[in-house]
C-alpha cells in the first residue's frame, strides 16, 4: 500500500521533470509520453489502492520525517483510506483525459512541453493534498495546487489579459490562504500536533475551549478554527465573496480550464472541509457559515451564467454554482453527498469543457454563442457527448448529477442547522436555473441557424479530442449507479459520517426523482430555454431589456471587480500615494533628511556670528562667559 501510494503521487512529479527539464532534447512526441504514461502509472495504482482500500486495508502513517521541534512532528505522510482513495481515482482519470486531450488542443503551441510539465505537476500537487496525513503536507499541496494554477492560467504570457488573469488568482487565493493558515497556526497552538489523527481524537476535549479574539468576547475556539479554515476553502473553492479569480481563468488553454474546475484545484476546498468533519461536527456556528455560503454562491453564479455568451465562462460559472452545491451539503453535514457531487461533477464538467474546447478549436478559436449555431451535423460526437454532460449537469434522473444533486437538495431539506431554510429555497431554484443555462449553451451553439464564419465551416475535432469526450461520456452518466454505499450507506465508513435519510435503494431513488420537485423544475428550465432560444429568439433582448438595472447588475457579476478594483486595488494605491506623499516627502524627505540639513546649516549660520577674525570680539566673548560663570558659581 505504501509503495503503491509512493508511485501514484509522485510518477507524475518525475513526468513533469522530464517534460519540463528535458522536453526541447526529447521533442515533443517523448515530453507528452512521458507526463501521459507518469499519469497512467498513477491512475493504475490509485485503482489497486482503490480496491485494496475496499477490501479493508487502509493506511496512516509517516513516511519521511522533515523536522523535529520540540514534541512536534513535520512529516510526509500519508492517510489511504476510503475518501483519500476515491478521489486519487477522480483526479487521475479525469487528468489522464485531460492530457490526452491536449495532444491535439496544443498540437501548434510552442509552448507544448512546458503546459504538459504543468499539468503533469499539477497532478502531483493534488494528489499530494489528497493523501496528507497531517496539516503541514495538506498546506503544501494547498499552496503547490495555487502555484501551479497561477502559471497555468498565465500560460499564455504574452497576453496581458492572461498575466491579470493569473495575478488576479494568485492573490485572491492569498487572502483564503491567509485564513487557513491562522487556522493550522490555531491548531498547531492548542493541540500541539499537526497529525490528523491525534487532531480528531481530541477534538471533542475542546468543545468548550473558547478564546477572545476581541477582549470580553469568548469565542468558542473548534468554531474560530472551523471558520478559519472554511476561509482557505472559499478562496480555493471560489466561493461567494472569494469567487472572482475563476470566471478569468478562463485566459489560461482549454484543458487546463477542465482540470482546475473539474478535479482539482477547486475541489481542493471542498475535499478539506470533508476531510476536518470531525471538527465542523463540533461547531454548529461554522456549519452554518458553511450552509449559508454556499447556497447563495450555488444561486448567484448561476444567474450569471445566464447572461454570458462566451461559451468558456458560461461552464466557469456552472462549476462555481455546482460548488456552491457541494458547499451546502458539507454546511447541512451531508459530507458524503458532498463528494459524491464532487466525483459526478467532475466527470461531467470535465467533459463539458472539453467538448467547448472542442467547438473553440473548430471554430477557429471562436468562443461567442452568438457566432456559433447549427454545429449538430458538423460535430456530431461533441455534441452528443456534450448533451449527456448538459443532461447530467442538469439532474435528470438516472444520470450521474440528478443521484448527488438530489441528495444534496433532500439532505438541505432535512438540515437543522441554522439557515437551512433560506439555502434549501435557493438550491431548489437554482435547480432551473441550471437547466436553463446549459440547454441555453446547447441550443445556442448546436441548434439554430448557422452563424459562424461560412467560408471556414466547421467540422469533426480529431480522434486524440474526441477520445477523451467519450470515456468522460460514460463516467457522466452511469457513475451514479454508486449513489446507495457512497452516500447513504457505508462505502466511506469512519471517514465521514453517514447523512440521515430514508433511502430504500437505488431504483426507488430513480423512481422517486421522476416525481420530484427537482425534476420537474429542471424540465421547465429545459423548456424555458428552448422557447427562449429556439422558438421566440427575439424574447432574450427584451427580457434583459426589461429587467434593466438588474439584468445588468448581475451581467457585471454584482459588480465585484469594481468594487474590488477600488476597494483593495485603489486601497492599495491610495496607500502608496500617502506613504510616499506623507512618509516619504514630508517625514523622511522633509523632515529627516533635508529638516535635519536645515537645522545643522542654521546653527552653523548662529555660530558664524561670532567667528569674525577680531580680538577684541573675542575677548568680549570670553568676559561674556566669565561673567555667566560667575554668577552660576555664586547661585550655588
Amino acid at each position: 500500500m505504501k509503495e503503491l501510494a509512493l508511485f501514484a503521487v509522485f510518477a507524475p512529479l518525475a513526468g513533469a521533470l522530464i517534460a519540463g527539464l528535458a522536453g526541447k532534447r526529447i521533442g515533443r512526441t517523448y515530453a507528452h509520453s512521458a507526463a501521459i504514461y507518469s499519469v497512467l502509472l498513477s491512475f493504475l495504482c490509485s485503482c489497486v489502492i482503490l480496491a485494496d482500500v475496499l477490501g479493508g486495508n487502509l493506511f496512516n502513517g509517516g513516511i519521511y520525517t522533515w523536522a523535529t521541534s520540540g514534541g512536534t512532528r513535520f512529516e510526509v505522510g500519508f492517510m489511504i483510506d476510503r475518501l483519500s482513495a476515491l478521489m486519487m481515482v477522480v483526479v487521475t482519470f479525469v487528468s489522464l483525459m485531460v492530457h490526452v486531450y491536449t495532444i491535439g488542443y496544443m498540437a501548434e503551441d510552442p509552448g507544448y512541453q512546458r503546459f504538459f510539465s504543468y499539468i503533469a505537476l499539477f497532478t502531483f500537487a493534488m494528489l499530494t493534498l489528497v493523501t496528507a496525513n497531517n496539516f503541514l503536507q495538506l498546506f503544501f499541496g494547498w499552496e503547490a495546487v495555487g502555484l501551479v494554477s497561477y502559471l497555468l492560467i498565465g500560460f499564455w504570457y504574452t497576453r496581458e489579459s492572461a498575466i491579470a488573469a493569473s495575478l488576479k488568482a494568485f492573490l485572491v487565493n492569498r487572502i483564503g490562504d491567509f485564513g487557513f493558515l491562522l487556522g493550522i497556526g490555531l491548531l498547531l497552538a492548542n493541540f500541539g500536533t499537526l497529525d490528523y489523527s491525534m487532531v480528531f481524537s481530541n477534538s471533542g476535549a475542546f468543545s468548550e475551549k473558547t478564546i477572545e479574539i476581541v477582549p470580553g468576547t469568548p469565542w468558542s475556539l473548534l468554531t474560530v478554527i472551523g471558520i478559519c479554515l472554511f476561509i482557505g476553502a472559499m478562496g480555493k473553492s471560489a466561493q461567494f465573496p472569494l469567487h472572482v479569480w475563476l470566471p478569468d481563468s478562463m485566459e489560461g488553454p482549454t484543458p487546463i480550464s477542465a482540470l482546475i474546475h473539474a478535479a482539482t484545484m477547486v475541489t481542493a476546498g471542498i475535499f478539506m472541509v470533508a476531510r476536518m468533519s470531525p471538527l465542523f461536527e463540533l461547531s454548529q456556528t461554522a456549519r452554518s457559515v458553511v450552509l449559508v455560503v454556499g447556497a447563495v454562491t450555488a444561486f448567484s453564479m448561476a444567474l450569471v451564467a445566464l447572461t454570458q455568451y462566451d461559451i468558456k465562462r458560461v461552464v466557469a460559472y456552472s462549476t462555481l454554482s455546482q460548488l456552491g452545491y457541494m458547499t451546502a451539503a458539507l454546511g447541512a453535514t451531508a459530507y458524503s453527498a458532498a463528494i459524491f457531487h464532487l466525483m459526478t461533477h467532475a466527470f461531467f464538467k470535465a467533459l463539458l469543457f472539453l467538448a467547448a474546447g472542442s467547438v473553440i478549436v473548430a471554430l477557429h478559436h471562436e468562443q461567442d454563442m452568438r457566432r456559433m449555431g447549427g454545429l449538430k451535423k458538423y460535430m456530431p460526437i461533441t455534441y452528443w457527448t456534450l448533451l449527456l454532460a448538459a443532461i447530467s449537469s442538469a439532474g435528470i434522473p438516472g444520470f450521474a448529477g440528478f443521484f448527488s444533486k438530489d441528495a444534496i437538495i433532500e439532505a438541505v431539506h432535512r438540515s437543522s442547522t441554522p439557515g437551512a431554510g433560506l439555502a434549501y429555497l435557493l438550491v431548489l431554484v437554482t435547480v432551473f436555473i441550471t437547466a436553463t443555462y446549459t440547454f441555453r449553451l446547447v441550443f445556442m451553439a448546436f441548434h439554430g441557424r448557422e452563424r459562424f464564419d461560412a467560408a471556414h465551416p466547421p467540422h469533426e475535432s480529431p480522434a486524440v479530442i474526441t477520445v477523451p469526450l467519450v470515456l468522460l461520456a460514460i463516467p457522466s452518466v452511469f457513475s451514479g449507479l454508486f449513489v446507495g454505499d457512497v452516500v447513504y450507506g457505508d462505502y466511506f465508513g469512519n471517514s465521514l459520517p453517514v447523512p440521515k435519510g430514508d433511502y430504500q435503494g437505488l431504483w426507488s431513488f430513480v423512481a422517486h426523482g421522476f416525481v420530484s420537485v427537482p425534476f420537474w423544475l429542471a424540465l421547465a428550465g429545459i423548456a424555458t430555454a428552448w422557447f427562449l432560444y429556439m422558438k421566440r429568439t427575439d424574447l432574450p433582448a427584451r427580457v434583459a431589456a426589461a429587467f434593466g438595472p438588474l439584468y445588468a447588475l448581475v451581467e457585471r457579476k454584482y459588480g465585484f471587480d469594481e468594487l474590488y478594483a477600488w476597494l483593495f486595488a485603489g486601497g492599495a494605491r491610495a496607500a502608496g500615494r500617502g506613504f510616499w506623499k506623507g512618509g516619504d516627502q514630508v517625514v523622511i524627505d522633509g523632515l529627516l533628511v533635508n529638516g535635519s540639513a536645515r537645522l545643522v546649516g542654521w546653527f552653523a549660520s548662529v555660530i558664524r556670528l561670532f567667528q569674525t577674525g577680531f580680538v577684541y570680539q573675542y575677548a568680549f566673548s570670553m568676559l561674556i562667559g566669565v561673567v555667566i560663570l560667575a554668577f552660576w558659581f555664586l547661585k550655588k
